[in-house]
């Protein structure tokens, strides 16, 4: 039987209830939190390289600022619509609670494929949705950084526009940028090496024999491909790999550097030479870890029934369903969930940002050393706290996250736990 609903924003909405009722949270603290801040959508033209003019619409949400300038990616996805903006600005927010760096959530998007569009048409488009958005960003505001379909040339861009817009040159208002434009070494591999760190260090807690692990990659993006090639360069063997274009397996193990080049050139696994083509499911394959690092929504209450993986771990922002992580807790399968897992790109994006305020730079060793130190301090956190109260690590991180949050809305008075006592007294 299929789910009730599968909107993103109600998804959300659903893991932070559940939450804050098992943290017995105040239920100002859920009230406050279950929708954004602030939800903008802009409109703009574009003249396209035929002389024609076309319109586009985006959108940017911003959670929740508590803890710090809203931070979150832009993406460029024909999927994108304003409650899958609200939902990932929503994560965002218990992402950043996670790691306990000092920001809220936001996102923004727009509903197109860069593909069906030429480069100068892909660069207007681009400074378009950044002069719109200017008035509601800034390096101590709101800060974008790269997601799906976007990069770093996307984010200069838009720092360009924004500095003409606004007289202002702020190079922390975007992170994800190239390192020669006031970029961070380890940013483009930050989600990625933290996705196959968390996996690595969950398979040691799950007793696995760490020399033969398999993993199933689900998605050849940003993500999936330094996951993929991270997690293999722990000792791991990537056999299967399924993406837009196909599924691709090969038991002895598929070579990520190879593919990750070959998948540059061709954009897709279809046709890689060092693994066979196949019909079967990557996300219910037979393998020690389940990687999905692709888009929301692949593992619901269809799918959850037939995982045969020992665990999951999410490189995907939002891809298990309410549903799903139900089955998966009644299995008693492991599942470490995306606020936790892919909180390297913020994590980094952070170090990006601190750099660019204090206009220095950090090497390579020294912001995976930092990514590091935080996101394994996270996971044991969030390991313990998920035994303790005998809930999924999902529960557990929305846990952690949302205490940080409810005491730095406290403290700023945003709300008061005992109003009928505070009446009685006046």
């Amino acid at each position: 039987m299929a789910e009730k609903t599968l909107n993103v924003f109600e998804i959300a909405r659903t893991q932070v209830k559940n939450a804050c009722d098992k943290l017995g949270a105040d239920p100002a603290v859920y009230e406050i939190l279950k929708n954004p801040m602030r939800v903008m959508e802009v409109s703009f033209p574009v003249k396209m390289d035929d002389g024609t003019t076309k319109s586009f619409t985006g959108y940017r949400a911003q959670h929740n600022n508590a803890c710090g300038p809203f931070k979150g990616g832009i993406r460029f996805h024909p999927a994108v619509n304003i409650d899958e903006v609200k939902a990932l600005s929503t994560w965002m927010t218990f992402k950043c609670g996670v790691v306990g760096i000092p920001y809220g959530g936001g996102k923004g998007g727009m509903a197109i494929d860069p593909r069906d569009y030429s480069k100068a048409e892909l660069e207007r488009i681009s400074r378009g949705f950044a002069a719109s958005i200017a008035p509601i960003i800034g390096e101590k505001e709101d800060i974008p950084a790269p997601d799906v379909n976007t990069n770093g040339q996307i984010m200069s861009w838009m720092l360009d526009e924004y500095s003409k817009v606004t007289g202002q040159f702020q190079p922390g208002v975007f992170t994800g940028k190239p390192v020669d434009f006031y970029g961070s070494l380890a940013r483009t591999e930050a989600t990625g090496y933290g996705v196959a760190k968390m996996a690595m260090l969950a398979a040691k807690k799950l007793n696995l024999d760490l020399d033969n692990i398999t993993v199933a990659l689900q998605g050849c993006g940003n993500v999936g491909s330094f996951a993929g090639t991270y997690i293999e360069e722990f000792g791991a063997k990537v056999v299967i790999v399924g993406d837009h274009t196909g599924t691709i397996r090969n038991n002895k193990g598929i070579d990520m550097k190879s593919l990750v080049e070959y998948v540059k050139i061709h954009g897709g696994i279809k046709g890689f030479s060092g693994a066979e083509p196949t019909e079967e499911n990557v996300l219910t394959a037979e393998v020690d870890i389940l990687m999905p690092c692709a888009l929301e929504n692949q593992l619901t209450s269809v799918t959850a029934k037939d995982v045969k993986a020992k665990f999951i771990c999410e490189g995907a922002n939002g891809p298990t369903t309410p549903e799903a992580d139900k089955i998966f807790f009644e299995k008693g399968l492991t599942l470490v969930p995306d606020i936790l897992a892919n909180s390297g790109g913020v994590t980094v994006s952070y170090f990006e940002w601190v750099q660019n305020l204090m206009r220095y730079n950090w090497t390579f060793e020294e912001v995976q050393e930092k990514q590091e130190k935080l996101m394994n301090k996270a996971f044991e956190e969030i390991w313990d706290l998920a035994k303790e109260f005998n809930v999924d690590m999902r529960t557990a991180a929305y846990m952690m996250s949302i205490k940080r949050i409810a005491d730095a809305m406290k403290i700023r008075g945003w709300y008061t736990e005992s109003p009928k006592e505070a009446l009685a007294t006046e």
